[in-house]
């Protein structure tokens, strides 16, 4: 993206780190695994959802897809489809799938047969079709796919018979089959579905699930827990799990202490600053590799003075982003060029980065009728994610930068539901947030993030050429 019109200011694609830990304390190795997570997911559905704090629970414990992405190969691999094939205009596709796999038995759901076809018409057209029973059951709402358009070129779900499914487009799409890979794409359980509508309880299809995943969901306690069990009938292996449980802990701090203790097998996101503390102590093992994410400066483009290209070039030209990414980051992140990481091929390595130069961000300031400066607010995530460890803190350091040329910062910030809340209603002036991929196709990049109806467009920016 040209940085002389930046619609919103990508910051840094930072490298994933995963901490675990192999000293396991006898409590907890008899209850099960314990991964300490930093947040609460909003459902217990993806498709209803683009933060990864959800994806990350529910997307692959739970659920499996028609197809999957092998991060290895950065090929589409068969999940519950065994094979498909498209047709030689890239409108039609056909998918066998698999048969013998098994939804979950829970104490609310005895399954009385295997996955079928029916089950991946009821999965595709609850957020394709509006007028479908449960479309608008927990909202309604489906970002990815919304941001996709893929509603408006999917023209028909077709059953061919039991275990044959046919998708028809109304135009071809390169990315469709990386799509159907996604962490979105899932796969509900029509009969599931149907004897909750006959008990009018529609809605626990979403917080009470069942998939066909390696886990299933046995309870939930907002802030605090989630635990899964092991589904017994697993289609893809015979691999004996242990119970599967997600401590909530949202400070770093508090995280990483539970590691030492034992009390946690694997942490996410410790904070950059421990990183090198604890690949020294001999029971942790960190892991680490580039993450298919990026943290950005969204401002929002539909309100002033975020609407003049030369404020938002002005701002950005304002912030000294090595300063951040050695602050923030610890340097274990890299300035972004552009939306998708140097991982993708799409990744153009000749696309310029704003240069820290608060002398010209005055002179543009100046131009747009500010030379006095204005006032604004910066919204910062409560919680770690992947691509900004620290949002509260990055933002006191640019408010910090942003008074140098004159510019007042307000850091608002909430508690985490009420902050997604919020943002979804787009009323602020800016935010740092981000976006997280799962898959290297730039469409997996572009489209959630740029396009005019995705509700993942924090910038509020809209070409619709």
């Amino acid at each position: 993206m040209n940085v002389h019109n930046p619609t919103c200011y990508f910051l840094i694609t930072f490298l994933c780190v995963l901490g675990g830990c192999s000293d396991y304390n006898n409590t907890i190795v008899q209850e099960g695994i314990v991964y300490c997570s930093e947040g609460s997911p909003s459902t217990f559905n993806p498709q209803l959802d683009t933060s990864g704090t959800t994806i990350d629970a529910t997307a692959y414990q739970l659920y499996d897809r028609l197809l999957n992405y092998d991060p290895e190969t950065n090929r589409i691999v068969p999940g519950l489809a065994s094979s498909y094939k498209v047709s030689k205009d890239g409108l039609v596709y056909t998918f066998q799938l698999r048969k013998n796999v098994s939804f979950h038995t829970t104490s609310y759901f005895t399954p009385s047969r295997y996955f079928n076809a029916r089950d991946v018409l009821f999965s595709f057209n609850r957020w394709k079709n509006d007028r479908h029973t449960f479309h608008s059951v927990s909202g309604g709402n489906y970002p990815y796919f919304d941001s996709l358009k893929l509603k408006d070129n999917i023209v028909s779900v077709n059953l061919i018979n039991g275990y044959r499914v046919e998708i028809i487009l109304a135009q071809p799409d390169s990315s469709f089959l990386a799509n159907l890979a996604s962490d979105f794409s899932i796969i509900l359980s029509a009969e599931y579905a149907r004897n909750l509508k006959k008990i009018d309880r529609k809605s626990e299809v979403d917080t009470l699930p069942i998939g066909t995943g390696p886990y299933k969901y046995k309870s939930y306690q907002q802030g605090q827990h989630i635990r899964f069990e092991p589904h017994e009938s697993y289609w893809k292996d015979n691999e004996q799990r242990e119970p599967l449980i997600f401590d909530i802990t949202r400070s770093s701090t508090l995280r990483i202490g539970k590691l030492l203790s034992g009390e946690c097998d694997v942490i996410a996101f410790p904070g950059n600053e421990d990183l090198e503390f604890l690949s020294d102590v001999p029971s942790i093992t960190v892991q680490s590799k580039p993450g298919l994410n990026v943290g950005f400066w969204a401002f929002n483009t539909k309100k002033a003075p975020f609407d003049d290209r030369r404020v938002r070039t002005a701002l950005t030209m304002a912030i000294d982003r090595d300063a951040l990414i050695n602050t923030i980051y610890f340097d274990n992140a890299i300035k972004a060029k552009g939306l998708v990481p140097p991982s993708s091929w799409a990744y153009d390595p000749s696309q310029s980065v704003p240069t820290y130069s608060p002398q010209l961000a005055k002179q543009l300031l100046a131009e747009a009728g500010y030379a006095d400066g204005f006032e604004m607010d910066i919204w910062a995530m409560p919680i770690q994610r992947a691509y900004n460890p620290n949002a509260l803190k990055m933002a006191e350091l640019m408010q910090s930068y942003l008074a140098d040329v004159n510019i007042k910062v307000n850091i608002i910030h909430y508690a985490w539901s009420t902050f997604r809340k919020r943002v979804s209603d787009k009323t602020y002036d800016s935010v740092l947030i981000g976006w997280t991929a799962d898959n290297l196709d730039p469409d997996n990049f572009f489209r959630p993030v740029l396009t005019c109806d995705s509700k993942s467009n924090r910038s509020n920016w809209c070409d619709e050429n």
